[in-house]
């Protein structure tokens, strides 16, 4: 059985960023992480370990007891920051810039007298933080969810790990629903984002199945684990070398491997090594 890792796959700058910002915290039992600092629970579970305290997605409402709190990778809105600073937090920012440019590109066409439409999913906390700043808004996850808005300009933007094709499918629906309106584009799909998808796509023409590792709640790893069951390809969604079962491989010739954005290198190169060892075991 041959193994062909995606040529882009795994942990993205802002992630790697953010886990060497915390891995500089000297009183990890002072600090307080507002949500998730990535969907991983590998990358989480070594956070706990260290003693920081960890609030669960659905308590993002209530404020930390810690004095110190870290905002993640998947950045706030400004008004639940002031909140935040004005209850005497002191703030540890690991908001990935490219999420940071979204917000600004949001709050750019509001002020450009746009209503802004958002590609994405409603409850995931990248877009909670990009609406809780926007007085007139709609988020949009799919093209049956596009309605027809009363704004003669309309700007479109999108969750940093959303599918291009997917997004541009929506962005077309749009048009259509709203022929009356100006409507202005501003991509902001990450470049990791778009790199991982891409690698995917040609590692798709060279296997027959695929082990896509990451977090079960990662947004952008799920969505690879789904392109791949869109083309025909069996595909195992694993976040550790321990879960994948040597007779899952039976009968592939060829096995690709890719890694959603938060999954860590040394999780990626345990899973490629027990790859290894049950292509030997499969040839014997």
């Amino acid at each position: 059985m041959k193994i062909i890792t995606a040529a882009a796959a795994g942990i993205c700058f802002g992630v790697r960023d953010a886990l060497v910002t915390l891995a500089e915290v000297g009183q990890p039992e002072r600090v307080a992480i507002y949500g998730e600092l990535v969907h991983n629970e590998v990358v989480l579970h070594q956070l706990q370990a260290r003693g920081f305290q960890q609030l669960a997605e659905a308590e993002r409402a209530d404020l930390p007891a810690a004095s110190h709190v870290v905002i993640t990778a998947h950045g706030i809105s400004q008004q639940r920051r002031q909140q935040l600073l004005a209850a005497g937090k002191t703030l540890i920012d690991t908001t990935c810039p490219l999420v940071t440019r979204v917000h600004l590109a949001a709050q750019r066409l509001t002020q450009s007298g746009a209503f802004v439409v958002v590609i994405g999913r409603p409850d995931h906390v990248e877009v909670e933080g990009i609406v809780g700043d926007l007085m007139s808004y709609a988020v949009v996850p799919t093209r049956d969810a596009v309605g027809t808005y009363p704004a003669t300009r309309i700007g479109i933007l999108c969750q940093t790990t959303f599918p291009t094709d997917e997004a541009a499918a929506i962005r077309r629906e749009i048009a259509a629903r709203n022929p009356q309106a100006e409507i202005r584009w501003v991509d902001t799909i990450c470049q990791p984002t778009k790199d991982r998808q891409q690698a995917l796509a040609e590692l798709l023409n060279q296997v027959e199945a695929v082990v896509v590792v990451g977090g079960r709640h990662s947004h952008n790893t799920r969505r690879l684990a789904e392109t791949c069951r869109r083309r025909g390809l069996a595909a195992f969604h694993v976040q550790e070398a321990e879960e994948l079962e040597r007779n899952w491989f039976q009968g592939f010739g060829a096995v690709g491997l890719t890694a959603g954005t938060s999954t860590l290198p040394e999780t990626l190169a345990a899973v490629r090594a027990r790859l290894e060892t049950i292509a030997v075991e499969l040839s014997g």
